[in-house]
């Protein structure tokens, strides 16, 4: 391994949205499908949470 591989930019692992896949490889695009499960499985708790909580302000004022 040679000195001159540490200094090479990383590359983004970051999607965005309607972008061209065309040049990605195959394991590129299912690292960016697993990306992005992550992050939509994260949305939701984040709105369950939040539809809880609307939930329970709802209730509270309702008694």
């Amino acid at each position: 391994m040679s000195f001159i591989d540490d200094d090479r930019p990383q590359k983004k692992t970051a999607h965005e949205i309607g972008c061209d896949l065309s040049m990605l490889s195959l394991d590129e695009l299912k690292a960016r499908v697993e990306l992005l499960k992550a992050e939509i499985a994260r949305l939701e708790a984040e709105a369950a949470s939040k539809a809880s909580g609307r939930l329970a302000a709802e209730n509270l004022f309702r008694s």
